[in-house]
């Protein structure tokens, strides 16, 4: 133990001493969790929607008041005919267009029925979406005051009606970034923690003193564990710090265990830890670690699940995913920061992750040579 306290000892005064490190760690993290979960926004307003009414009726000026009063859409302009609007969508002045037919009105009142066509300019396939799903809801929900309108009250209604109660649990405003906070707060940790252990060991490569460690008598798992827990024990406190600004900054205040959250964040930065040092062991530059750790992080953010459904990708990426200990705690977090989950319901996810980290950091202590 003596030998631990000593490398400890070494290791803190190395990152205390880089004055670069120390802003990069505390600092990058606490500026990224204030300003990511602002852009991070899964509620698409401003919506550029161009409306070609051939109508003209009270009834069409009645659903275009519906749509523009939603506060999804902006008018991009009145064009005459549907020619005239594509030639907006094709200089990216309106994202869909709406055409009311002539006799709009009329047909509702003598068919009961009238279709209205929409164009989506389907480039940015999320923004096209969403669209177009704000506007067919709206248009549902005009066609159904249509015909309550309609309906003339009476003593003895036959007329059958659905009264549909909806409740969200768990976010039950649908506030995004009551969901995406926590995630965000996981990836920065991981991005951290992770590139800061990928650049340790061969940091010693590159200035020499690697040499001198490895004429000692010390082990090699000792040396490993001596370059693990000072990151292990800063990415605690970094995620401490996330988790303050997610209470005072967003009011998001977990709804289970904090012990047990903590518990998986050690078993996590465990894992993250084993994986950075295993790229230390086989890069032989910072800037080659740095950049292998920077396509991992990349891979982890984009099928952690922290932006897109897991369930909505692809049966190969599912299956990537398995491997990805990211995508564990990102899932964690979210159970019990906003579910109330207790240990009993992530004991699967903490032996899947605990098993990750065995593995990665056997293999960082086998990878790592020492020459005399």
């Amino acid at each position: 133990m003596r030998t631990l306290k000593f490398l400890l000892q070494k290791e803190f005064r190395q990152i205390f001493r880089n004055k670069a490190i120390l802003p990069m760690m505390f600092m990058a993290p606490i500026i990224q969790l204030l300003i990511l979960p602002q852009a991070a926004n899964y509620t698409i307003r401003n919506i550029n929607l161009s409306v070609v009414d051939l109508d003209h009726s009270t009834y069409s000026n009645k659903l275009q008041d519906k749509i523009f009063a939603s506060g999804y859409f902006k008018c991009s302009g009145h064009p005459v005919s549907t020619a005239e609007a594509y030639k907006l969508i094709e200089k990216d002045k309106a994202d869909i267009i709406l055409t009311i037919p002539h006799g709009f009105e009329d047909n509702l009142i003598k068919e009961n029925s009238q279709k209205v066509a929409v164009a989506v300019n389907a480039i940015n396939g999320v923004k096209a979406s969403v669209g177009n799903n704000y506007l067919g809801n709206i248009l549902m929900d005009f066609n159904n005051q249509i015909r309550m309108d309609w309906i003339q009250p009476g003593p003895m209604n036959t007329q059958p009606t659905i009264d549909i109660i909806s409740s969200y649990w768990y976010n039950p405003l649908l506030t995004y970034y009551i969901f995406m906070v926590p995630g965000i707060l996981v990836f920065l940790v991981t991005m951290i923690a992770g590139n800061m252990s990928a650049l340790n060991i061969v940091r010693e490569k590159e200035v020499g003193t690697i040499e001198q460690i490895n004429v000692t008598p010390v082990s090699k798992t000792m040396f490993i564990l001596g370059k693990l827990i000072p990151f292990w024990i800063i990415g605690i406190v970094i995620f401490t710090v996330g988790l303050l600004i997610t209470r005072f900054v967003y009011g998001i205040i977990p709804l289970g265990s904090i012990p047990v959250l903590y518990m998986f964040l050690g078993v996590y930065l465990f894992a993250v830890l084993g994986f950075g040092l295993l790229i230390s062991t086989y890069s032989e530059t910072q800037q080659q670690a740095n950049s292998v750790m920077f396509l991992f992080v990349m891979i982890f953010n984009l099928m952690g699940g922290l932006f897109t459904p897991i369930e909505s990708m692809p049966g190969w990426a599912q299956v990537i995913t398995k491997i990805i200990p990211i995508s564990y705690f990102i899932e964690v977090m979210r159970m019990i920061v906003l579910k109330g989950s207790g240990l009993r319901h992530i004991l699967y996810h903490t032996g899947v992750v605990f098993g990750m980290g065995v593995i990665l950091n056997g293999w960082a202590i086998w990878n790592y040579r020492k020459t005399s």
